[in-house]
């Protein structure tokens, strides 16, 4: 299991800028956190100021999760800031073996996001990731939704990467790494990130 940093669901770019800096230099991976304000209350900032960095990130490996209406319409987006992993919330997405395809298409990994009260099921079989909400999305901060256990054990069947987001505390971690899931995505500072991800 490996922990990826996240910048959390930030309004203002300078403080997910701020969190980059921090862990740039111990996570090959950072995941960028996306909300649209249409699915769900709230909207962070312009994914395009990825792009204004004021310092190198050649070695990061961008992981972009799209809370937002219809993610496809976003994948150019992702491609503009040098997306490596691009990951959609399937509870406003129309097509999501097009959605997985397109951006397979363009080289890159896809993945697919379930909220915590969304089912697990029609994955395209050329998705690579199936990340699990551990709470309802959205930038209210909640306890990890202990249905989560379950969830894991359904989309293990699946027999693709297996990530959860939100939620993760240093109480639960453990029985969560128990699971066999891949990834853990953390916007908490106090994970040991000392030995580069990959």
């Amino acid at each position: 299991m490996i922990i990826i940093p996240t910048t959390g669901l930030k309004k203002d770019f300078f403080e997910a800028e701020e969190r980059i800096a921090a862990v740039k230099d111990s996570s090959r991976w950072i995941q960028i956190d996306v909300c649209d304000n249409v699915f769900g209350a709230g909207k962070t900032f312009e994914l395009e100021l990825i792009n204004k960095l004021d310092f190198n990130t050649d070695d990061v490996l961008w992981d972009i999760h799209l809370m937002v209406k219809e993610p496809i319409e976003w994948i150019e987006k992702c491609l503009f800031v040098g997306a490596n992993r691009i990951i959609g919330q399937v509870e406003m997405m129309a097509d999501r073996e097009k959605f997985v395809k397109t951006i397979k298409d363009e080289g890159l990994e896809a993945g697919l996001a379930f909220d915590i009260d969304t089912p697990v099921n029609n994955i395209p079989e050329e998705n690579d990731e199936i990340l699990l909400m551990g709470r309802k999305a959205g930038f209210q901060q909640n306890p990890l939704d202990e249905r989560i256990y379950k969830k894991i054990e359904t989309a293990k069947q699946f027999k693709k990467g297996l990530a959860i987001d939100g939620g993760v505390t240093e109480n639960n971690i453990v029985k969560l790494k128990k699971t066999g899931i891949d990834v853990v995505y953390s916007e908490i500072n106090y994970f040991n990130l000392n030995e580069k991800n990959n």
